[in-house]
């Protein structure tokens, strides 16, 4: 998967600075570890509606406190929760801790949705893991906004 998007970045021929570091599990450790590269820390949440018809990916800034309850209702769903690691697996091919907004280039149906903090879209550059907890790369905002716009799954900016 990492492999993949890495090729992804390149075809689009987008620039990007990597990182390799120690494994991270949560938002916090992957701070502690990439504090020192330029632009947003970014955490990404796996969710699922109540009906289980859709599941979003949202990414915000790591240090954001999210309510999913004000995202709810942004977005006009259902009462919004955790999805299992099982589909998560399913559907990005990614594990928790690995999960990122490149991961949808393993959507093939674009079922996942994807919700992203408009204060990430101001041109600054962003940090993600590529799909893989032992390393974080660095990419400018614009090449951000490039991504999203090759992409066919649905993207909703979201205030949080």
């Amino acid at each position: 998967m990492k492999k993949d998007i890495y090729i992804k970045l390149d075809e689009l021929n987008i620039k990007y600075k990597t990182l390799k570091h120690k494994e991270v599990f949560t938002a916090e450790e992957f701070y502690d570890v990439t504090k020192d590269m330029p632009g947003y820390h970014c955490k990404n949440l796996f969710l699922k509606n109540s009906n289980k018809s859709t599941n979003y990916l949202l990414v915000a800034k790591h240090d954001k406190a999210v309510n999913l309850k004000d995202i709810k209702a942004q977005i006009g769903s259902t009462r919004l929760s955790f999805d299992s690691p099982d589909k998560l697996y399913e559907l990005l091919k990614v594990t928790p801790g690995s999960v990122n907004p490149f991961s949808v280039i393993n959507d093939v149906n674009s079922n996942v949705e994807l919700l992203i903090d408009s204060e990430l879209l101001d041109g600054k550059n962003l940090n993600f893991h590529p799909a893989i907890n032992t390393e974080t790369f660095n990419i400018s905002g614009d090449d951000f906004n490039k991504f999203l716009e090759h992409i066919s799954n649905n993207v909703i900016k979201v205030n949080i």
